[in-house]
């Protein structure tokens, strides 16, 4: 059994968490069974509304005992620009055609709107007493921190550099996940540009080992115990996994996604902005490879994430993985088809494998 300062925070066996997957894959079954074989289980919330994420936090407290947390989507934020949605429509509206799908107009989402739900979402999370709360494409202000601290909630920031790392750490937050360049799915810069944020995992991790003191989670990449030993022994005090636990039988990612990753090959993956207007790392098809010419003209998210809808939901509906948003990280040729608890196991016994002996190694360095 592994310890260290995190584990006990978060009061799991393993330092192993799996990775809050939203639109979904994040099942109450997986957030559950992560949680009760020794890992700790995350409730993706992105794209809940707060009626939704109550229902699915009863359901997972009917399934395990153990700690388990939510994560959120920080609203930024935007404004509607009516050009490039014309454009973004004349675009797609091919797609649709291909699909057959007949719709009224997309009712386009609104700060206001977004800025209640999310404001709401955290009112669950504390009425709820979930006792872990992470946060993606940004933080929670200073007065929702202590709210967050008067009940005793521990938080968890998404860094995709040492800035965001720092910043992190100075808002008062527990710890902090690092999203290296391989991690599939959306990027969670919130400070960096997203250049500046395209940095390897196994070298951000030293990077912000020595500039922050909060207990760093290693997320990108990351699909066995190969890569747990390593992110322990830059600095990490436990890995984020999401490949690896998408295609577990808990899971709840469409077939063809599962399929995907499983036959996908060394290079498949791609940063795109085509589906959300947010850059996110998945598995080439020919929607992502068609919009790479228009990626100028694609609306900020989650506008386009609100145009693509209709789209993602008839390709899949229709078994046609062309037009779905196959999220996946680098590492997807490591990916299998097992159980949660095959995964934690196998992980587990790797770990103690490549270190030699039953515990595995943490970081040499001051």
């Amino acid at each position: 059994m592994i310890t260290n300062d995190l584990t006990n925070l978060l009061k799991i066996e393993f330092p192993i968490i799996q990775a809050p997957m939203a639109g979904g894959i994040t099942t109450s079954e997986l957030v559950a069974t992560a949680s009760n074989n020794g890992a700790l289980g995350m409730i993706a919330a992105g794209y809940m509304s707060p009626i939704q994420l109550r229902e699915q936090i009863r359901e997972v407290k009917q399934l395990t005992t153990n700690n388990f947390g939510v994560n959120l989507f920080v609203p930024s934020k935007f404004e509607i620009s009516e050009n490039k949605v014309e454009m973004a429509n004349s675009l797609l509206n091919r797609y649709r055609e291909q699909l057959n799908i007949h719709e009224e107009e997309t009712t386009l989402p609104n700060t206001e709107d977004a800025s209640y739900s999310y404001k709401e979402q955290i009112r669950v999370v504390i009425e709820e007493k979930v006792p872990i709360c992470s946060f993606t494409f940004g933080v929670p202000t200073a007065d929702e921190m202590g709210k967050f601290k008067q009940h005793n909630v521990t938080t968890i920031g998404t860094a995709t550099t040492v800035e965001e790392a720092i910043y992190i750490e100075k808002l008062g937050m527990d710890a902090v996940v690092l999203q290296g360049s391989e991690a599939g799915g959306h990027r969670g810069n919130f400070i960096s540009s997203h250049e500046e944020g395209l940095i390897g995992l196994m070298s951000l991790i030293p990077q912000v080992s020595d500039n922050v003191s909060v207990p760093i989670i290693a997320a990108g990449g990351i699909m066995d115990g190969r890569g747990l030993t390593a992110a322990l022994c830059l600095g990490a005090k436990a890995v984020q996994m999401g490949t690896a636990f998408l295609t577990c039988e808990e899971s709840g990612a469409h077939p063809l996604h599962k399929e995907a990753v499983m036959y996908s090959k060394n290079g498949d993956t791609t940063l795109t902005r085509a589906f959300s207007g947010k850059w996110a790392r998945g598995i080439k098809n020919i929607f992502t490879m068609e919009m790479e010419e228009h990626v100028e003209t694609v609306p900020i998210f989650p506008i386009q994430n609100a145009l693509t809808q209709s789209i993602r939901k008839a390709s899949a509906n229709q078994n046609n993985k062309e037009y779905m948003s196959l999220w996946s990280g680098q590492s997807a040729t490591l990916a299998r088809i097992e159980t949660v608890e095959q995964l934690v196991k196998r992980v587990m016994d790797e770990t103690r494998k490549v270190s030699g002996g039953d515990e595995p190694p943490t970081n040499v360095f001051p």
